[in-house]
């Protein structure tokens, strides 16, 4: 889900939902490793056809490298990594909560990540956003993977379930997508502005940001009034930090 409050308002929600979500961290078991595309010991690894096919790690499975808090790059971020999984820790003090971004960015790519969300998770992935003085928030430039938990309020409104571009367009068919034990897998392709979002292998959301149609569509969306909304087709891709918990692993991208 988008983060709607203000710039101005963001520090005291997060400082809120610190505490918040202290107890649901620390009780909060580990999701199960083992499910998924891989089994245990062999998450964020390339296969040598994967490298001879030039896909590379976003994630390596131990460190935060290549990554920063949006718009505080200099910072130690809350997002940790936790048995081969990246999330992040509601409960730290003293470390910068906030969206987490590519250190570097792209343009005409494929990326596949697998995450998995508490049944009332909510969470996202911006791709295309720009980090300016302008741009306070990623949503502000960046179109959003919407990544929901199966018992999230926001599953009852077409354009906020997940696997669609949140708040734009409601996903083209409906996937099944997985509880709090399982593991979903993803993919954004992006060629040229043209974008496809996959969800546990069905296609879910397409859009030609370079199109008139794109233009017509944003025109009388929700995101009429942010100039840079969906303006770029080269930026960074965001992980959200929102409301709950969220882990990722075997993030990869390749160049297109």
């Amino acid at each position: 889900m988008i983060a709607k409050l203000s710039s101005k308002f963001r520090p005291v929600f997060v400082a809120t939902l610190t505490v918040l979500l202290t107890v649901s961290f620390n009780a909060n078991s580990t999701p199960d490793k083992t499910a998924g595309s891989a089994m245990a010991g062999q998450h964020n690894q390339l296969s040598q056809k994967e490298k001879q096919q030039g896909w590379q790690l976003l994630f390596d499975g131990a460190t935060l490298n290549g990554w920063h808090v949006f718009q505080y790059p200099d910072t130690v971020p809350a997002w940790t990594v936790k048995e081969d999984m990246l999330t992040f820790n509601p409960a730290s003090r003293g470390l910068q909560h906030g969206d987490l971004a590519t250190d570097k960015v792209f343009e005409n790519f494929e990326l596949k990540f697998e995450w998995q969300s508490p049944e009332n998770g909510n969470s996202g992935v911006f791709i295309n956003v720009q980090e300016t003085p302008e741009s306070v928030t990623p949503w502000q430039t960046g179109p959003e993977y919407q990544l929901l938990g199966v018992a999230h309020g926001d599953n009852a409104d077409p354009v906020k379930r997940s696997g669609g571009i949140f708040g734009f367009a409601s996903p083209l068919t409906a996937s099944d997508f997985l509880a709090s034990t399982g593991w979903n897998q993803s993919v954004i392709k992006q060629q040229d502005g043209k974008v496809e979002f996959y969800l546990n292998g069905k296609l879910t959301a397409r859009a030609d940001l370079n199109s008139e149609q794109w233009q017509s569509r944003l025109a009388s969306s929700r995101f009429k009034d942010q100039a840079g909304f969906g303006a770029y087709t080269k930026g960074h891709i965001v992980l959200q930090q929102w409301t709950s918990l969220i882990y990722f692993r075997n993030i990869k991208i390749k160049t297109l």
